[in-house]
């Protein structure tokens, strides 16, 4: 029989890539939900595809009636610069809605009497160094180190990677007979993520993506950190790879539930480096903003990415001038050809 999967918040570009992936697999159906409708070519390999909210009970129910999931993507989120103007809608959703999956996922074990994959994109903001001078060692930080966020985007992401924990291994645990609901979630810290796809639209990790944009237009970019600040970033290829990778990796072969990932950690300057050498008529000066500059210097410099490595094989695909010179550099330079 084929396996049937769940994808929230499909229409973004973590879910296109899923999507595109899985409706290869012979095996595999996929049932997409997403606020808007999904692009036409896109729902054509959906099995089913549902516009709806996730902080909807009675949608989630319909939803568990009239299939059986045997993995969800949670992928469905207020992300950060959204969040931090709206705090008590991002909690409302981060939050709610992740709690609304999560019961989900126990309903269709108890349903289907087995283990349900719960696979959750979690962030880097779950971070955050007290100081520049912390930040400066360039010691890689591993999962359990300096979990102190001071954004609400980070906060809700640390809050629910502890939902899936407890849901994994304490749900209900007064009760007289143990939960039959049984869930093995699984979660990943992306770094910043750099597309090729779409546009940039202001988030904290953006100046990455934005230097490009705007040097291909043959704009001058003013970046809104110095040039000196270090975080991690990723292509997103890999970001899609690592989320499959995870999924299907054994569960007694993985040591933990949350992972940190990346592939490389240039600074701003690094960056433009890259991105002059790519389009010598880029114009990028260093103009920090200080209420974004405060928020990335309180990301690692870096991240311990061993567990992930010796767990299930995470290795990118797309180091740094891979992912610029033959994934970044020749999609945006496409994109905006015709200008």
């Amino acid at each position: 029989m084929k396996k049937t999967v769940l994808i929230t918040g499909a229409n973004g570009e973590i879910g296109h890539g899923l999507i595109n992936h899985l409706a290869d697999l012979d095996d595999i159906e996929v049932a997409a939900l997403d606020l808007n409708p999904l692009d036409e070519r896109l729902a054509k390999k959906c099995t089913v595809t549902m516009v709806g909210d996730i902080l909807k009970k009675a949608l989630l129910e319909n939803l568990s009636t009239a299939h059986n999931f045997e993995t969800i993507y949670h992928l469905a989120a207020l992300l950060s610069t959204r969040a931090e103007r709206e705090p008590p809608l991002a909690h409302h959703v981060n939050v709610d809605g992740t709690l609304n999956l999560l019961e989900l996922a126990v309903t269709q074990s108890r349903l289907q009497g087995r283990e349900i994959k719960f696979i959750y994109p979690s962030s880097i903001a779950v971070y955050g160094l007290p100081n520049l001078a912390a930040k400066n060692q360039r010691v890689a930080i591993k999962e359990s180190e300096w979990c102190h966020p001071r954004t609400m985007y980070g906060i809700n992401k640390l809050y629910c990677e502890q939902l899936g924990n407890y849901y994994a291994h304490f749900y209900r645990q007064l009760d007289a007979q143990p939960s039959p609901g049984r869930i093995d979630f699984r979660s990943i810290r992306f770094p910043g993520l750099i597309s090729a796809v779409t546009v940039p639209a202001g988030g904290t990790s953006d100046y990455a993506s934005e230097m490009i944009h705007y040097a291909a237009q043959g704009k001058p970019y003013a970046c809104f950190v110095r040039d000196d600040t270090r975080i991690p970033f990723m292509a997103m290829p890999d970001a899609i790879g690592a989320i499959l990778a995870l999924e299907a990796a054994q569960r007694d072969r993985l040591s933990q539930q949350v992972y940190n990932i990346s592939a490389f950690n240039p600074s701003a300057k690094d960056l433009y480096d890259l991105v002059h050498g790519a389009f010598p008529k880029a114009e990028v000066t260093f103009d920090s903003d200080k209420k974004r500059q405060a928020i990335v210097d309180s990301w690692p410099a870096a991240v311990d990415t061993t567990a992930a490595g010796r767990d299930w094989g995470w290795k990118p695909d797309y180091p740094l001038k891979r992912a610029f010179e033959e994934y970044l550099f020749p999609a945006v330079r496409k994109r905006y050809a015709a200008a």
